[in-house]
């Protein structure tokens, strides 16, 4: 079941955070192949504005992924509509100005976890009937912080990780039900949320430039939006983008621990570490 191909055509697609980046490149995609889109997120000026970009059957609902009832509102809105839903992407997410866990507001870290996590397991919970009664699929989005060291954004690697296991526990169970799930790991892309959250921010910016060149290499939404289109006409169980982070997901058992001893010897990160300690006090906002 999980290797037959996934016919696109006709089939009805909700994603949440999909009014830009990486959730509208990923609609876009998908309405190209035939599919009936359906954008959620924050504010209805903006979804109905990228539902006229996609042009066609394409629905634009408001919703807030934090209120589940909202969600439930939005599946059965785009049911009503379209007459079910077959593709799910759990898409919508914040990140917090880096910070250690020392220093960061509570305040902003437990709304990313609102964000990042519950807002997935909301979504989720709001599809089931429909993804298990159209055997379809769900689309988690994780990120390469699902199993990098998440100094400096430890809200989000958290939920990242969270949402990982779920995609992974997600596709096993589904398979009963002829459904499945992908998970989605982006590195860099050049998102508003990456616009924001590092490149205006020196700390974050030194951060990622402690990495290797190949792994800071960032790609366009559309990239990672046609990335998701095939991985779901593949039914597979994950997307890596960029491809080079593949090598450090197969290989984490064994590069996580060395990786981590690294960080903690090396002056110019705990350099870095320090001057993220000492922001406690300091204006900490999220970036969608």
């Amino acid at each position: 079941m999980a290797q037959d191909r996934y016919e696109v055509d006709g089939k009805v697609a909700l994603i949440t955070g999909g009014a830009r980046g990486i959730g509208f490149a990923s609609a876009r995609a998908l309405a190209q192949r035939g599919a009936r889109v359906v954008i959620v997120d924050l504010e209805q000026s903006a979804c109905d504005e990228a539902a006229a970009a996609l042009g066609g059957e394409a629905l634009g609902i408001a919703a807030d992924v934090t209120d589940l009832g909202a969600l439930q509102a939005a599946v059965a809105t785009a049911v009503e509509r379209f007459g079910g839903v077959d593709v799910v992407m759990a898409n919508a997410g914040i990140a917090s100005r880096g910070a250690t866990f020392r220093a960061m507001s509570r305040e902003a870290f437990h709304r990313v976890l609102r964000v990042d996590t519950d807002g997935v397991i909301h979504t989720v919970e709001a599809a089931m009937p429909e993804i298990v009664r159209r055997r379809g699929q769900f689309v988690l989005v994780a990120s390469v912080y699902a199993f990098v060291n998440g100094v400096g954004t430890t809200p989000y690697a958290m939920s990242k990780a969270a949402v990982e296991q779920l995609g992974r526990a997600l596709r096993v169970e589904l398979v009963r039900h002829g459904a499945s799930a992908t998970v989605c790991y982006f590195g860099f892309i050049d998102t508003e949320m990456v616009q924001r959250g590092i490149d205006q921010d020196p700390l974050a910016d030194e951060l990622k430039a402690t990495l290797p060149a190949p792994l800071r290499k960032r790609l366009q939404p559309d990239q990672a939006g046609e990335a998701v289109a095939r991985a779901i006409e593949r039914r597979a169980p994950r997307v890596i983008v960029p491809p080079v982070w593949r090598v450090m997901f197969h290989l984490r058992g064994l590069l996580g621990p060395v990786l981590d001893r690294y960080m903690e010897r090396n002056a110019r990160l705990q350099s870095i570490a320090g001057q993220l300690d000492e922001r406690a006090g300091e204006e900490q906002p999220t970036t969608a």
